[in-house]
């Protein structure tokens, strides 16, 4: 990539950050003061409400195009990533992972682009790449890197895991803050996508860690041993899945605990964040949308708790997560995802 082209890159993806902290720190909280100011006494539902408000044209515009021009844009990361395929694809061919016995791709997976995505994650074989790179600034205000190591944080207070199994783990950002703060447990990691999995072992290599195993593998069938793991985890993959899959992904877990052991996601669940009200769910759904993300709704209907229940798991909570230590006040004014986590144990 010439150094002009790297200038012109940097600059427009500084301009798309920028928007996009204006669009979270600007724009949502004037369209929340309006709704608040509109919702008194007000008989008109509320999805009429706000997309009669002059704004919301303008918010859900920005909402869905940054995101496209972030990644498919002229100065995009899917662009950006093809100049350098030669060499990102030499770093991944040092990688191997093996995939488990009688893997297929469900039939979801490749199905549309996810977070927009170009070809989703296994569409080309730098998707790890773009996506590692695109998941720096999901969240202008907050770094996912502080977010997975206190979701990492909450689970060590409620278990000390010697097995840890981390599903969907994507390029493994959720899984190195458990492989480091748990460094004796033998841990594994799953994912659909074979370009996250290695850029994962890549990245891995990169920070010394050996003692994750990557398998390429269903984490709704597995494949893998029942009994052998005390802790199942997961990071924003429940969102993923379409309701049969979800259901089947805590069977799953159920299947691979050994007695006495957890089960624990962290993911987005509107109904449970403080002063959650029709607004914030008509926010959350249009984000859905706007962002490529199918089954998002499905989950926000799921009977979570009761599906747990009907498979034996006690100890059953889902409660809202704090990403940053002001998140959870329910003055909060900016946007941000509904962060949930749900836990439950395998009864003895």
């Amino acid at each position: 990539m010439s150094t002009v082209n790297a200038r012109a890159f940097s600059a427009a993806q500084d301009f798309l950050l920028g928007a996009k902290k204006f669009w979270t720190t600007q724009m949502y909280p004037q369209l929340l003061e309006q709704e608040r100011a509109q919702a008194s006494g007000a008989k008109v539902p509320v999805q009429e409400r706000v997309q009669s408000n002059d704004l919301y044209p303008f918010y859900a515009w920005m909402e869905r195009h940054l995101q496209r021009m972030k990644y498919a844009g002229r100065y995009g990361l899917a662009p950006l990533h093809e100049t350098q395929r030669p060499a990102l694809e030499a770093a991944l061919a040092r990688q191997d992972v093996p995939t488990v016995p009688h893997f297929a791709v469900p039939a979801y997976y490749p199905s549309f682009d996810v977070h927009q995505h170009p070809g989703g994650l296994m569409g080309d074989s730098l998707a790890g790449f773009v996506y590692e790179r695109g998941a720096r600034s999901t969240t202008p205000l907050d770094k996912h890197f502080d977010l997975h190591h206190r979701f990492t944080r909450q689970v060590g207070a409620l278990t000390t895991p010697r097995r840890i199994l981390d599903v969907g783990c994507g390029f493994g950002k959720s899984t190195r803050p458990f492989a480091q703060q748990f460094a004796q447990a033998e841990v594994t990691a799953t994912d659909l996508s074979m370009p996250c999995l290695k850029l994962a072992r890549h990245l891995d290599a990169q920070e010394n860690i050996t003692h994750v195993r990557y398998l390429q593998a269903d984490a709704c069938a597995t494949g893998l041993n029942a009994g052998g793991y005390d802790l199942v985890t997961s990071t924003m993959l429940l969102h993923e899945l379409p309701v049969s899959h979800l259901a089947d992904l805590f069977v799953q877990a159920h299947h691979l605990l050994e007695p006495g052991g957890w089960t624990v996601h962290l993911d987005f669940l509107p109904q449970v964040q403080p002063g959650a009200d029709g607004f914030s769910h008509f926010i959350h759904a249009g984000h859905a949308v706007r962002n490529n993300e199918p089954f998002m709704q499905s989950l926000a209907a799921f009977d979570l708790k009761g599906h747990l229940q009907s498979l034996g798991f006690t100890d059953i909570s889902i409660t809202p997560f704090a990403e940053n230590d002001q998140a959870l006040d329910t003055h909060y004014p900016y946007w941000r995802f509904p962060w949930a986590v749900v836990q439950a144990r395998k009864a003895l």
